[in-house]
């Protein structure tokens, strides 16, 4: 089968890496791809959301499955494009409607959903400019720290954690003002809730589900969870809290609702689910959900997976899901990311990357790169992902480490203390 993966980052390159390896596999086009991507497959210098463009593509070269990495194409509808378009309706995209992608693509309806379907979740407040005082009167019930949330995609910085309620209600205004673009025309106030995330992840083909590794990752930029935001630090899997019993919470608390809600509303759901989750007092709640796979949980928990994942996707595309069992790599695999000086603020891109084949016993993930002439330069603020296995994360981050060393580029940075949380 030749499938077409749409994306170019770190997720992207390690769904590459993974697909590379099926027998099932006659071809991987990538699109846009990176520098990394190339090494598993053909690079296509194409958009991924440019549905025509994609569609052409498709047809032109046999394409029998099309796997969508990152959001933005789920929630702009590639999945609705192909399903009514009479030369495409026949070659699946792993990937949910553009209905079921607004529980990522709007804070504001994932909120309702879950409220409708007893899903655990903190409480809300949807406010727009329209109802600005209601927001005011939502905050004065709230303890520090507040949260906000722009309703829409803002890759990943749309949420902000305030600790003063006169900088709380500044920044709403803020927010509704432009801040964050259209995605916060609505904005969710949350309470805040004390406790520890991790990821969970699952593929789904609309009836059944298989619960993938889960993982937990590193969004500030600075040591010890500090600084602003960012796509992600580092990640390990699995997580030591994540206990069986702690996971039987999780699937009949949050999975089952989820699927079994989708269903009961009739939006088509056929792909990843990711579940943003936070452990309060070993009770798990929802922070969010994503449409896709984690970035940069897919560099850990995709080395985890021994299933071939070509025989997962095409469970989803042929509702079979069912029938494939799915095993993992009992080991600890940790990755830490190496992010272009500035990132997530103003960065450089064009610097030149050494050492990439000095590296040993790592999977080395490109994120933000691209191929100039006979050199890899970086092309993004996350720059590169270094994963490693360990028969613990002590192990896995040591020699994540040693070989992160060896990469080098201009104003290169990462954090030095993955997983102090878990240790």
């Amino acid at each position: 089968m030749n499938i077409l993966l749409l994306g170019s980052g770190g997720r992207e390159h390690a769904l590459a890496w993974k697909i590379s390896q099926s027998p099932r596999l006659t071809r991987l086009f990538i699109a846009p791809g990176n520098a990394g991507t190339a090494l598993s497959g053909t690079n296509v210098n194409m958009a991924a959301d440019d549905f025509n463009a994609v569609g052409e593509f498709a047809i032109q070269n046999k394409i029998g499955m099309v796997v969508v990495g990152p959001e933005d194409p789920l929630v702009k509808g590639i999945s609705d494009y192909f399903l009514q378009q009479p030369a495409l309706q026949h070659i699946p995209v792993i990937g949910p409607s553009k209905q079921a992608a607004m529980l990522e693509g709007s804070k504001d309806f994932a909120k309702a959903f879950m409220i409708r379907h007893a899903i655990p979740t903190a409480r809300y407040k949807s406010v727009t400019l329209e109802n600005i005082a209601e927001g005011f009167a939502f905050l004065n019930l709230m303890t520090a720290p507040y949260v906000l949330k722009a309703d829409g995609l803002a890759a990943g910085k749309g949420v902000l954690i305030v600790s003063d309620l006169a900088d709380a209600r500044e920044e709403l205004k803020n927010m509704l003002a432009g801040k964050f673009g259209n995605a916060g025309n609505t904005v969710v106030i949350e309470e805040f809730l004390t406790g520890i995330e991790l990821s969970v992840f699952v593929i789904t083909d609309g009836r059944t589900y298989k619960i993938l590794p889960e993982a937990k990752d590193y969004k500030r930029a600075g040591e010890a969870d500090t600084g602003p935001n960012t796509g992600g630090m580092g990640a390990v899997s699995p997580v030591p809290f994540a206990t069986s019993s702690f996971m039987k919470k999780v699937e009949d608390r949050i999975i089952i609702p989820t699927v079994n809600g989708l269903q009961s509303e009739g939006i088509e759901y056929k792909g990843f689910i990711f579940f943003g989750l936070i452990n309060c007092q070993d009770d798990p709640y929802v922070i969010e959900y994503n449409a896709r796979l984690g970035d940069p949980e897919s560099e850990v928990i995709l080395p985890r997976l021994q299933t071939d994942i070509v025989s997962l996707l095409e469970g989803v595309a042929n509702k079979t899901l069912a029938e494939v069992t799915v095993t993992f790599d009992e080991r600890y695999v940790t990755t830490v990311m190496l992010a272009s000086g500035g990132y997530p603020g103003s960065y450089e891109k064009g610097k030149i990357i050494t050492g990439l084949d000095r590296t040993s016993g790592s999977l080395v993930f490109h994120a933000g790169t691209k191929a100039d002439a006979n050199r890899v330069v970086t092309n993004g603020g996350r720059v590169i992902a270094v994963s490693s296995f360990g028969s613990n994360m002590k192990e896995a981050l040591s020699l994540c480490y040693r070989n992160a060393g060896i990469i080098n580029f201009e104003k290169k940075y990462m954090r030095t203390d993955i997983g102090f949380d878990l240790q």
